[in-house]
């Protein structure tokens, strides 16, 4: 006969997670809780190395990550050792982990006046850039390269967590990031710290390296499909391409972010 909790079970819906052995086990996380994690080598490893870090909620690591970890960074009082499976298990499905995964707050952001002083160097602002993939992506480029910073919209942008730290390889506790409410207001606020904004535009006539001249400058990106806000545009001091010659008139986000960097740091250099 089943018991009133059974009973109670089948009339809710309610399934347990059940390992083979027929034990209870933890279901994925999802949603909001997937962005306090971080996984895979680089990933961790960085957060872990990052002083501005909170101090970790916890930390899950393969018997053999585990004793890299020990070596590197000393005891650690929220290892825990654990089967990759069971690692798997309170990730987002499809998640790499590596056999390492890390719970921790979110970075805080800068403000705009902390990231663009002193005006030096190359900023790059994303409007409405909202693939994890490709946020992640253009941290790491902008990291590569040397750049300052990263601006994000406080709204329509990924949290700097899950696959967007690990797209990043490290980069998300590398390099500064900024947070605005306002893309234009922030973009004026950089002008008058004596920074240059240099939108990227397609159908723009000007090419990336005829707009560039090695001051300080804020690379805007717009997203994939709607480009640059008007707004937004309106706030660059010039609008530049990068031309294709081989006649594929379309980037990868990530792709172009990563070029305009290069172009970027060439000429400062």
């Amino acid at each position: 006969m089943s018991s009133p909790k059974q009973r109670n079970d089948r009339k809710s819906g309610f399934r347990p997670h059940l390992d083979k052995g027929g034990k209870a086990r933890a279901p994925r996380v999802s949603g909001a809780d997937a962005k306090d994690w971080l996984w895979g080598v680089h990933a961790v490893e960085a957060a872990l190395d990052n002083p501005n870090r909170a101090t970790p909620r916890r930390l899950l690591a393969t018997a053999d990550r585990a004793q890299a970890l020990t070596r590197r960074f000393g005891p650690l009082k929220t290892l825990e050792t654990a089967e990759a499976a069971e690692i798997a298990r309170v990730l987002p499905a499809g998640a790499v982990h590596q056999g390492l995964a890390l719970k921790v707050d979110p970075l805080e952001p800068l403000s705009i006046m902390e990231i663009g002083s002193p005006a030096e160097g190359v900023l790059i602002l994303l409007d409405q850039i909202t693939d994890p993939q490709n946020v992640g992506a253009i941290f790491r480029s902008a990291a590569a390269f040397g750049a300052r910073g990263v601006i994000l919209q406080d709204r329509h942008a990924p949290a700097l967590g899950g696959a967007l730290a690990k797209a990043a390889a490290g980069a998300v506790d590398k390099l500064p990031h900024a947070v605005a409410v306002n893309l234009s207001r922030a973009l004026e606020t950089l002008s008058e710290l004596g920074w240059r904004a240099v939108g990227l535009d397609g159908n723009s006539k000007v090419t990336l390296a005829e707009a560039l001249d090695g001051s300080p400058t804020v690379l805007v990106m717009g997203s994939e499909g709607e480009g640059l806000r008007r707004l937004v545009s309106e706030h660059c001091e010039v609008l530049a391409k990068i031309p294709m010659p081989g006649g594929f008139e379309s980037l990868n986000v990530s792709n172009a972010a990563a070029i305009a960097l290069y172009e970027a740091s060439r000429i400062r250099a």
